[in-house]
């Protein structure tokens, strides 16, 4: 005789619908990865895919450019239309105008709004959080509603179709932030670090050099990344601002027209040195990007 226990069937039971249940939910968790993975492979060809065609069409011939079949390789290869746009009109100058441009508004927003999110994270004094909304504020107003005014106030002070004029816009389109994302980090500073360098007889300046700057050193390269693309990239501004003589690539890009149309070749090359800037700027202080994107995120 076998002895049995009256629940052993339904223990059994219940088993055997943990097992069915989590064979259920392994099958629903392949199907859903599967399916993420599809949609994140369709996504990035169809991302990926103009940015190809553009290095496609830079490399081919014009007869190749125009034909009424496309290819999707270049039949000969060639780097002609890459001279062609190197020595277009006004194509290094507004290369050389680009460079100055970006350059002057991003350090200018790094030092401005490395002092303004200091003195945010750092000080307690009447109005903080007011300047706190205003700067979330004007990040909700497209910068184009501002064109015409800034145009007229640019010109009462003689500072239309300049470098500087375009400048100054510039660094102010990217200080809000500049200053709001600085003030994370900073924050994220401990202030007993501070404490304890005023107790070891250093000065607010001394603190400010020793201590908060080369810990916030990761934040001020994450926030020229972007500084330096938004202020590179930007076409409207420049383009109304300013003459063919005193504008960027992007309005150089605009202006690539011939009396017979668009030359197609050159164009795309044309973009394509136009992005190396970004790409070499990328490139020498991508060590510090990922440290300087998460540094600031926890605390702010």
């Amino acid at each position: 005789m076998v002895a049995t226990t009256p629940g052993a069937p339904a223990v059994r039971t219940r088993s055997r619908r943990r097992v069915d249940e989590g064979v259920i939910t392994v099958g629903r968790s392949r199907a859903a990865t599967i399916a993420a993975n599809t949609t994140g492979i369709v996504f990035s060809i169809l991302m990926l895919f103009p940015i190809y065609w553009v290095l496609n069409t830079a490399f081919k011939p014009a007869d190749e450019v125009l034909a009424l079949t496309p290819t999707f390789w270049p039949k000969h290869p060639t780097f002609d239309n890459f001279l062609s746009a190197v020595k277009a009109p006004l194509f290094l100058q507004d290369m050389l105008n680009g460079l100055i441009i970006t350059l002057l508004a991003v350090a200018g927003s790094l030092v401005v709004g490395f002092l303004a999110a200091l003195a945010i994270a750092r000080f307690k004094f009447y109005g903080r959080r007011g300047i706190i909304l205003v700067i979330l504020a004007v990040q909700l107003v497209p910068f184009i509603a501002l064109l015409i005014p800034l145009f007229l106030m640019l010109q009462s002070v003689s500072l239309t179709n300049s470098l500087i004029g375009v400048s100054i816009t510039y660094l102010v389109l990217i200080l809000p932030y500049t200053v709001w994302t600085l003030r994370g980090f900073i924050s994220g500073i401990p202030r007993e670090l501070d404490e304890a360098a005023l107790i070891d007889g250093c000065s607010r300046g001394q603190v400010f050099w020793r201590i908060i700057l080369p810990l916030t050193g990761p934040g001020l390269v994450a926030t020229s990344v972007f500084g330096f693309i938004q202020a590179w990239n930007e076409f409207i501004i420049i383009n109304t601002l300013n003459s063919p003589e005193k504008q960027n690539l992007m309005a150089w890009l605009l202006q690539n027209q011939t009396t017979r149309g668009t030359a197609w070749g050159p164009l795309m090359a044309g973009a394509i040195i136009t992005s190396i800037p970004v790409v070499i700027f990328f490139l020498i202080i991508q060590r510090n990007i990922a440290t300087g994107l998460t540094a600031g995120a926890v605390k702010g």
